[in-house]
């Protein structure tokens, strides 16, 4: 019974609309996304390598999807969220040495792990052709 009177109708913690969408709090969502990504990147991977190990029929299925137009995408999304969570990892490896944790310096960081992941994964495209 007490409980019923003191309860009123608002949220217990505030709720995700009244956050402004800052650089940080994208930078560790795509992070988290990207962990995930690479999770279902290298679970197609391991299905290639199955596909070749069973069958050539199976492993011509297999490498006809992941080589088509969106096979190809995904793969190269993949190759981007790689690097995109290797150097975002390194960034956080410096927060735990205490370095970098700055405002000023921490927004750079995270532009440079933005723009290496996207410089690694044009190189490493260039090196496949």
């Amino acid at each position: 019974m007490m409980a019923d009177s003191m309860q009123t109708n608002r949220p217990l913690s505030p709720h995700l609309t009244i956050y402004r969408r800052e650089k940080g709090m994208m930078m560790s969502i795509i992070h988290r996304a990207t962990g995930v990504g690479i999770t279902f990147s290298l679970t197609l991977i391991v299905w290639w390598f199955l596909a070749a190990a069973t069958s050539g029929a199976y492993f011509e299925f297999v490498d006809g999807l992941l080589t088509s137009w969106i096979g190809t995408l995904v793969l190269l999304v993949s190759l981007w969220a790689f690097w995109y969570h290797f150097f975002n990892g390194v960034r956080h490896l410096r927060w735990d040495m205490v370095k970098g944790l700055g405002l000023g310096e921490s927004a750079r960081s995270g532009w440079y792990a933005v723009i290496l992941s996207v410089i690694f994964t044009t190189f490493s495209i260039y090196l496949t052709l």
